[in-house]
């Protein structure tokens, strides 16, 4: 099953601007530990899940807007600021140079693309290696989004790599994609590569996605969103089969905000969750083993279902972001949702999954007002713009990670909470920014993306 993937609806309504970079600082972890499921979040294999920090608008080498990645390694006391590395162009070994605008860390993929225990890092066209000292060493590949998933059911990772535009008007710019086969040599060259759904996705412009297995076949089933044009938002459903990718026709919510896909229910199919930002709003459609159920089986959540905290009101973006993983270590997923303009400050929303899907019942509301929860909510922050639910001390529940990208004047910062049978606690909640990582900080927005 592939779970614990957060994303984010592609906007920048922050600021740009900073310093200079270049710099990483792993520590020595144990050897790769074998599992028969693909690695997707460990980058030094010692058994504990990673987490990749975007800072896209970040001064690096003298660049504005160059940016840069941060990855905090995974421990049994969870994340710390002095196990990490920081990635950008300006770092040894990684192709290129920086480049005023390229808002390196934008878009993040990861998974063990080559086969060797170790998972990798993926950003605007270079895969950045894994190994037993953590993430060092990178190739340039095609492509300016990516999304890691076993297509084809053999247990290794393929790659879907998706080049395209921005488009800023009226029409999208278009987008091109292709499935690379894996492993993935470190020459940058997959087994094979297949094209996927070109007469469709040249009127799309792909900003984000996410893998799962919603018919149970074993295969990784994917969900695109992106710009549609005349100012509209979409995604994009494709399930896998003995032939491939292909996308589902009929009708369902495709929503414009997030999507995420995660097994809210226990029954061993993995569901599909779509945010609706505008409407303040998310749909989850639930998985069987012909793909999603009918529409009669599908449910739709807001700040006005009963359980969850808040009041629906205008212009919150509930389900801008969203986030599945099981943070109460009962086999089920729960989804967290980010709600970024709740009062002008933000907060995140986490519902619970349960044996009859997903429930408002014991729902739970964070932001920096909430006592344990480090730092003062103030106007434009932004908290709960980009979510993940993250187990990163090991201990079978996962994290909530929150980022707040406007902290501080567009300087960003990431809340990590922990997870308990209970739900969420903040009896450990920790905060970082890039000033505590030693890595350019001065509106970097750092945390406008998490993978």
């Amino acid at each position: 099953m592939f779970r614990s993937r957060s994303h984010a609806r592609w906007a920048l309504p922050l600021t740009l601007g900073l310093t200079a970079l270049g710099l990483a600082a792993p520590a020595v972890s144990a050897a790769p530990a074998g599992s028969a499921a693909p690695v997707r979040d460990d980058f030094n294999g010692d058994g504990y899940a990673d987490l990749a920090i975007g800072a896209p608008n970040a001064t690096v080498g003298g660049r504005a807007r160059a940016g840069y990645v941060a990855v905090l390694y995974g421990g049994p006391h969870g994340l710390s600021a002095g196990h990490r590395t920081v990635v950008s162009r300006a770092t040894a070994g990684i192709p290129g140079d920086p480049v005023e605008g390229q808002g390196f860390g934008l878009r993040i993929a990861k998974g063990d693309l080559d086969g060797d225990g170790y998972a990798d890092l993926v950003t605007d066209g270079v895969v950045v290696w894994g190994g037993p000292r953590g993430l060092s060493g990178g190739t340039a590949v095609p492509g300016n989004s990516h999304q890691a998933g076993d297509f084809d059911g053999d247990g290794r990772l393929d790659l879907a790599v998706f080049h395209g535009g921005s488009g800023m008007g009226d029409d999208p710019a278009g987008s091109t994609a292709e499935i690379w086969k894996g492993p993935l040599k470190r020459t940058g060259t997959p087994v094979a590569r297949t094209p996927l759904d070109p007469e469709h996705l040249r009127y799309v412009d792909i900003r984000d996605g996410d893998t799962g297995d919603i018919n149970g076949d074993g295969r990784a089933d994917l969900v695109l969103t992106g710009y549609c044009g005349d100012g509209n938002n979409c995604s994009r459903l494709y399930l896998s089969g003995p032939a491939g990718l292909a996308p589902v026709t009929t009708p369902y919510r495709s929503g414009d905000g997030a999507a995420a896909i995660g097994d809210l229910d226990g029954d061993g199919y993995d569901d599909l969750v779509t945010g609706f930002q505008d409407d303040n709003a998310i749909w989850v459609m639930y998985g069987s083993a012909s793909g999603l159920r009918g529409k009669d089986t599908w449910k739709r959540f807001t700040q006005d279902t009963p359980g969850v905290p808040g009041s629906r009101e205008a212009n919150d973006k509930f389900g801008q972001s969203v986030a599945v993983g099981d943070i109460t270590g009962d086999g089920i997923d729960d989804v967290a949702v980010g709600v970024p303009d709740e009062n002008g400050e933000g907060v995140v929303d986490v519902l619970r999954g349960s044996r009859s899907g997903l429930t408002g019942a014991g729902a739970q509301a964070f932001g920096q007002d909430t006592k344990g929860v480090p730092g003062t909510a103030e106007p434009y922050d932004a908290f709960g713009y980009e979510v993940r639910l993250l187990d990163v001390n090991r201990n079978g529940h996962a994290d909530l990670i929150a980022a707040a990208p406007g902290e501080d004047g567009d300087d960003g910062a990431v809340w990590v909470l922990r997870g308990r049978p209970s739900g969420l606690v903040t009896d450990a909640a920790a905060v970082f920014g890039g000033k505590a990582l030693g890595a350019p900080y001065k509106k970097a927005s750092f945390g406008l993306r998490l993978r």
